[in-house]
């Protein structure tokens, strides 16, 4: 099966079976990551209050956890939703968005990456201050650093915690620790519309829920993300048409526009 083969196969499993997303998200972002995912096919659930959260991942499909706007309380949610996770077998993806832009949101997000999530998706400054790297310094959710600057942080984090490790940026970076993939697809507008990153760290959730290599689900869903993001940049006037026509693209995208457009390898 050829790389496009595989990505409309992943495209089409998302649409056909639907699958439960528990997002645990940051309150910027839970709009536009609710909105993707459904746009993609898969149906959203922001469930993190640590009343419920573990409990909950008995019927989701995959958990997503972003540290975006952190609270004690919900870091305890989070803890309860990986607790379930590793419960009832379901993959969890981590977004350690902001790490290292203050001691305590570093503390959290090293926790989290050391229990166990089968994919961390960041920015390079977020991998670099994940992974300890000297030069790891954040300007909050802003990168100052290429996805190639990090590569090597990340494929050393990808060891550390046997986790897949994304780094996203104009090309993407997909790690074990040892193999990379990467993904060219994109578009600089995307950068200017608050919380694409968060709702593309649900998406990686969706698609790890229909295929069982985190490595491939993982590189799949940038690709068909960042495409979408191509095709809704090209009749876009700016970032808000941007955000509803990627919707849109996301929505539509067919087996003939996956495979002309996913540039994977």
């Amino acid at each position: 099966m050829s790389d496009t083969d595989a990505v409309w196969s992943s495209v089409s499993a998302v649409r056909e079976r639907n699958p439960l997303v528990q997002c645990i998200t940051n309150y910027v972002a839970m709009d536009v990551a609710a909105n993707v995912l459904l746009a993609a096919g898969a149906s959203p659930a922001m469930v993190h209050d640590q009343d419920e959260a573990g409990e909950f991942t008995a019927i989701a499909d995959a958990v997503t956890i972003n540290i975006g706007t952190l609270s004690a309380h919900w870091v305890k949610g989070m803890h309860a939703a990986i607790a379930g996770a590793k419960r009832h077998r379901k993959p969890w993806v981590l977004d350690p968005v902001g790490v290292g832009a203050t001691r305590h949101r570093t503390e959290i997000a090293r926790d989290l990456a050391l229990a166990g999530p089968a994919v961390i998706r960041g920015n390079a400054s977020e991998i670099l201050a994940l992974a300890g790297a000297a030069d790891g310094v954040t300007r909050g959710v802003d990168s100052t650093h290429t996805s190639d600057q990090a590569l090597d942080a990340a494929a050393a984090l990808a060891r550390e915690t046997g986790s897949i490790v994304a780094v996203t940026g104009a090309v993407d970076r997909v790690t074990d620790g040892n193999r990379v993939l990467s993904v060219e697809n994109g578009h600089p507008l995307m950068t200017q519309v608050t919380a694409l990153g968060c709702a593309l760290t649900g998406l990686v959730g969706a698609y790890l829920a229909v295929r069982p290599d985190p490595l491939t689900a993982t590189a799949h869903a940038l690709a068909v993300f960042g495409l979408a993001g191509e095709r809704a940049a090209a009749t876009s006037e700016g970032p808000g048409s941007l955000r509803w026509r990627l919707l849109d693209e996301l929505y539509g995208l067919d087996e003939a526009a996956v495979r002309q457009g996913v540039r994977l390898a």
